[in-house]
């Protein structure tokens, strides 16, 4: 019996040396499987950080292009103040116009104060409107007062209180006015 199990023992080393080679062939397996799946992992690496470029890059345009419009609402917003501040001496230069005087190089002076007030207005890009004879507009209009007159049509100004001023579609100030039925 002593002989069987020294054969035996023999045999069991022989089959740890075939089990012990066995891993190995298949590690050199296995290894060589995740290098095809690399490849493809790789490529879907790739295809993913060009998708977070092209998000990042998007979300950058659209941050350009708020800030500019920020930017854009901001001058006008300044604008609009400012010439709003102003809008009482354009009310007083009008007044001032329609009085009578006998100094006639006052008036002048007064009437060049005005076109100079007129002109910077322009250069800023606002429009002064509200004359008598348009027609009534309620979007930029105040009709304070409403009157029968055969010889302007329906809906026209027929008097101007105040006139009004507008920056591009932003109106500064409606234009009060009597409109004609």
């Amino acid at each position: 019996m002593a002989a069987k199990k020294k054969e035996t023992a023999p045999e069991e080393g022989r089959e740890e040396k075939i089990a012990e080679e066995t891993p190995e062939a298949e590690v050199v397996e296995t290894s060589a499987a995740p290098e095809a799946e690399v490849l493809p992992t790789a490529d879907e690496l790739l295809r993913a950080e060009k998708e977070k470029y092209l998000r990042l890059a998007a979300e950058y345009d659209n941050y350009r292009k708020r800030s500019q419009k920020e930017r854009e609402a901001l001058y006008t917003d300044i604008r609009v103040s400012t010439v709003n501040e102003f809008l009482p001496v354009y009310d007083n230069l009008e007044r001032a116009l329609r009085q009578e005087t006998a100094d006639e190089a006052f008036k002048k002076g007064v009437e060049m104060t005005m076109q100079g007030f007129t002109a910077c207005l322009e250069k800023l890009g606002v429009h002064v409107f509200g004359d008598v004879g348009e027609a009534f507009d309620p979007n930029i209009h105040n009709a304070i007062m409403h009157c029968e007159d055969e010889t302007l049509g329906e809906n026209v100004i027929a008097e101007v209180f105040q006139k009004g001023f507008i920056l591009g579609e932003r109106v500064i100030r409606f234009a009060m006015v009597k409109v004609a039925n």
